[in-house]
């Protein structure tokens, strides 16, 4: 099993910058395929961007490329997504969550199975 725990969020203005992290508890992190979903206030979840156990294959979300970056160090049990140029449309709870998958992303966020609790990002105009 495993345990994420999700930092980073915060208040920040329109076209600023966060860095997410999700810390992941347990041995043999490189197993798991790790995705960011985010949840905005009375609206489904969205999918984000996932990434292999590796690291070599990412994944992001045709309208958050190019602002959106996962990327992971397996050495440190952590998984980040830097966000840029931030929207207020960006705001929700965001996720990470885990499965443990040898060489390839999850790409459906209900094949996860296992879940932080979330931070807040919140973006104001």
């Amino acid at each position: 099993q495993v345990q994420l725990v999700e930092s980073g969020g915060g208040l920040v203005q329109a076209g600023g910058s966060l860095r997410l992290s999700c810390t992941a508890s347990g041995q043999t992190f490189s197993r798991y395929a790790v995705g960011w979903i985010r949840q905005a206030l009375g609206k489904e979840r969205e999918f984000v961007a996932a990434t292999s156990g590796s690291g070599r294959s990412i994944y992001v979300a045709e309208s958050k490329k190019g602002r959106f970056t996962i990327s992971r160090d397996n050495a440190k049990n952590m998984v980040y997504l830097q966000m840029n140029s931030l929207k207020p449309e960006d705001t929700a709870v965001y996720y990470c969550a885990a499965k443990d998958v040898a060489y390839t992303m999850v790409l459906r966020t209900e094949e996860y199975d296992y879940w932080g609790r979330g931070t807040q990002v919140t973006v104001s105009s």
